[in-house]
């Protein structure tokens, strides 16, 4: 049996969602994330990614599959299901990812910093 996914695998401050740097589209490195430790359902999958709609999480799977980074096994047995898995290509994602992450700590306080003073220069614009 493997262990569940933590429901706060990526809470609102989690680096990975400061992080400028794109893998495919805005959720494809979460759920390469998701996947590093082995195969998971759809489900699975839903309870960390609880922001992302699941037509946008199906998406974001099928452009994953679509580049060759992820496998989608159907399994049907007595209770038919279906895995996501990560291929060797997907798996060599997991370095370069890990780089940006930690790029992303390491430069939090001033992608924070920007962020507001664009949001802020934003809302002045519009109401003036």
């Amino acid at each position: 049996m493997r262990r569940p996914l933590p429901a706060d695998m990526f809470d609102e401050l989690c680096p990975s969602s400061l992080n400028p740097i794109r893998f495919g589209d805005k959720w494809a490195a979460l759920v390469i994330r998701c996947l590093e430790d082995g195969p998971r359902r759809f489900s699975e999958l839903r309870v960390p990614l609880s922001r992302v709609t699941p037509k946008v999480l199906t998406q974001s799977l099928r452009s994953l599959e679509r580049d060759g980074l992820v496998k989608r096994t159907v399994y049907a047995e007595a209770a038919p299901h279906v895995e996501y898995e990560l291929t060797p290509l997907g798996r060599s994602m997991l370095e370069p990812m890990a780089v940006a992450c930690a790029w992303v700590e390491q430069h939090w306080d001033e992608l924070l910093d920007a962020r507001e003073a664009y949001d802020d220069a934003a809302r002045l614009h519009q109401a003036g």
